[in-house]
């Protein structure tokens, strides 16, 4: 066992690229729900600014990440509450969001343009994947006429005569964008089914709809079909848990997720379905606090995927629950929010094993220096949604850490810091990955205290690495996923006090 050296917050990083974890397949976001409004009416040299931050994988002439070069978008098919207006029942007019799907069952493709735009313009920067995500069927479809669910039922409040028409409508607009040379990969029919989505009308807050194992085993199997019908490649990604926890256990008709549709004796079974591969998504929201019991539902997660033998994807979170405080009263500074969301994704990835982490909402109104709870770039919009100024967050760069710099392909190995988990989550946290491609070595070191961290490098491989770059964020509002150092490696590394780091190491030619 590695220990700590000395009384001085002195750490050895011992290492082994032997010990590999997951596969790393991407790391994500969405831009629900101000999307829409930037990508359709914001001024072209504004919103271009935007896509960089969020898609690009250059770098400046200092060296610096001119974004944070994400490798997956999530798109949001909406349910067509928008062409409702104030009769949709959703109070606030952002949050309704078009559908290409007209009543009469014709299309529109001129609809959802902001969000359109956004999505195509990851993929001119080379976004590797592209999620289609439904939160409610078109209101066509729905018992009540609604996005959301005047009931607390819990149950789907798509009609039962209206499944394939669903289903249709889902893989019409997959192959529309296809043929249009806009590919998603992947195509997610349910959105945390857990939750009632009860609003009173007029007062709903989005669009939303509960579901049960039967009825998404239902949805997925029709679905899966349908894609196949259409000669279209794309995956389902199943099936969004509201918490990780309904990965495992609760007490809803959508509970223990991954055995329900993934366990071969399940009547809901779809693990066989060709458009469906052995992978489950579900959401970080309010598994955030406190440390032991943040780090023990990760841990579950880990074990019960693996009784599957199926992957976890980490597909939505932000600072929805006040676990972010961790005690604080008052506006919470930008960095401590930074640290935190770098804190989440450190236990999804080494405690959960997840090989995807997808983050909730790129863009929304807020501050850039304080409470940056729900996104990357604070916008500061004017009453319309139609223009206005933006800012990017310490969130954005906290998230670059990881997204810019662990590629598709990569492989989680092994770093040990003689820290158990719980002790890292207010100390040390590091995570290590490999390129098998070139034997690139990137390492996330996340210093959560208020002291500086002194650190010694231990390990046969790392004898193998002779240089590295030194990618930092900090306090200092100008210090943001910059490049500190190029050179040699040394034999100890000094990390500030709340800070995010990346080393990327380079092995001798």
């Amino acid at each position: 066992m590695v220990t700590q050296l000395s009384a001085q917050e002195r750490y050895v990083l011992d290492i082994d690229t032997e010990v590999v974890y997951q596969t790393m397949d991407n790391f994500g976001a969405a831009a629900c729900w101000f999307g829409e409004g930037v990508g359709k009416y914001w001024p072209t040299e504004k919103k271009e600014e935007i896509a960089k931050l969020l898609f690009s994988k250059e770098k400046d002439a200092s060296g610096d990440p001119e974004g944070i070069g994400l490798s997956a978008w999530r798109f949001n098919l909406g349910a067509g509450t928008h062409e409702q207006g104030e009769e949709s029942g959703i109070s606030d007019f952002r949050k309704r969001v078009e559908s290409f799907q007209n009543p009469n069952g014709s299309y529109d493709w001129t609809k959802q343009e902001g969000y359109l735009w956004l999505t195509k313009k990851a993929k001119e920067y080379g976004v590797e994947k592209l999620i289609a995500f439904s939160n409610s069927p078109p209101v066509q479809f729905t018992k009540n006429g609604y996005g959301f669910k005047t009931e607390k039922d819990y149950q789907t409040n798509l009609k039962e005569d209206k499944f394939d028409d669903f289903v249709d409508f889902l893989s019409s607009v997959i192959k529309h964008f296809q043929e249009e040379g806009l590919v998603f990969d992947y195509i997610s029919p349910v959105n945390e089914p857990q939750w009632d989505w009860f609003g009173e009308v007029g007062k709903a807050k989005q669009e939303g709809s509960p579901w049960s194992n039967q009825d998404i085993a239902k949805l997925i199997r029709l679905l899966d079909s349908s894609l196949t019908h259409k000669n279209l490649d794309t995956e389902i990604l199943v099936s969004e848990s509201a918490m990780l926890t309904f990965l495992y256990e609760g007490n809803t008709t959508s509970r223990k997720q991954a055995e329900a549709l993934f366990s071969p004796d399940s009547p809901n079974y779809v693990g066989d379905l060709e458009h469906v591969k052995p992978l489950i998504a579900g959401h970080s929201y309010f598994t955030d606090t406190p440390d032991t019991s943040f780090i023990n539902i990760r841990q579950n997660v880990k074990k019960e995927i693996a009784k599957f033998n199926i992957d976890f994807w980490q597909s939505e979170y932000s600072m929805l629950a006040d676990g972010f405080r961790e005690g604080k009263e008052g506006k919470i500074s930008a960095m401590d929010c930074a640290l935190f969301l770098s804190k989440v994704i450190h236990f999804d990835l080494t405690e959960a094993n997840a090989s995807a982490w997808q983050f909730w909402n790129s863009l929304e109104p807020g501050s850039p220096d304080f409470d940056t709870r729900y996104y990357f770039i604070a916008l500061e919009p004017n009453e319309e949604h139609t223009n206005g100024k933006f800012y990017p967050a310490k969130t954005l760069w906290a998230m670059g850490h990881y997204s810019y710099f662990i590629k598709p392909g990569m492989q989680r190995i092994q770093l040990n810091t003689g820290l158990t988990p719980v002790e890292s989550a207010q100390k040390l946290m590091a995570s290590a990955f490999k390129n098998p491609k070139n034997d690139e070595l990137v390492l996330v070191l996340v210093n959560y205290g208020e002291e500086e961290l002194e650190l010694d490098f231990n390990g046969e491989q790392i004898a193998n690495y002779n240089t590295y770059e030194h990618y930092q964020t900090t306090e200092d509002e100008e210090i943001n996923l910059k490049k500190v150092f190029d050179g040699s490696i040394p034999k100890q590394l000094k990390l500030l006090n709340k800070s995010i780091s990346t080393l990327v190491l380079h092995k001798k030619s």
